[in-house]
């Protein structure tokens, strides 16, 4: 769960540098490889977001409706923040029926 969050933040941050650097560096200055290099890694991770997702929705039992919002938040911007939280009570949770 610990690389699956690493990965969420890396990518919710690799999106909005997309649409908030790369974006305007595209439209408002002429600059379109910002928008291809910035698309390209943001697309990697998000494939790499995607198949970690559904991993620990396997792994975990998550049900479906679960791992939908997963990946919505995925496709939001600052979505990844919401998702980070729930993880922290999941892995808090994990910890302390694992301690019991």
């Amino acid at each position: 769960m610990k690389l699956f969050r690493t990965i969420s933040l890396i990518e919710g941050c690799s999106f909005l540098l997309l649409l908030l650097v790369a974006m305007p560096l595209k439209y408002y200055y002429g600059m379109p490889e910002a928008v291809s290099l910035a698309g390209m890694v943001h697309g990697i991770l998000f494939m790499i977001y995607l198949s970690l997702s559904l991993s620990l929705a396997q792994k975990h039992g998550w049900p479906l409706s679960e791992w939908i919002i997963v990946l919505v938040a995925g496709m939001v911007p600052f979505g990844f923040l919401m998702i980070d939280s729930r993880l922290k009570r999941a892995m808090k949770t994990t910890l302390a029926s694992d301690a019991a």
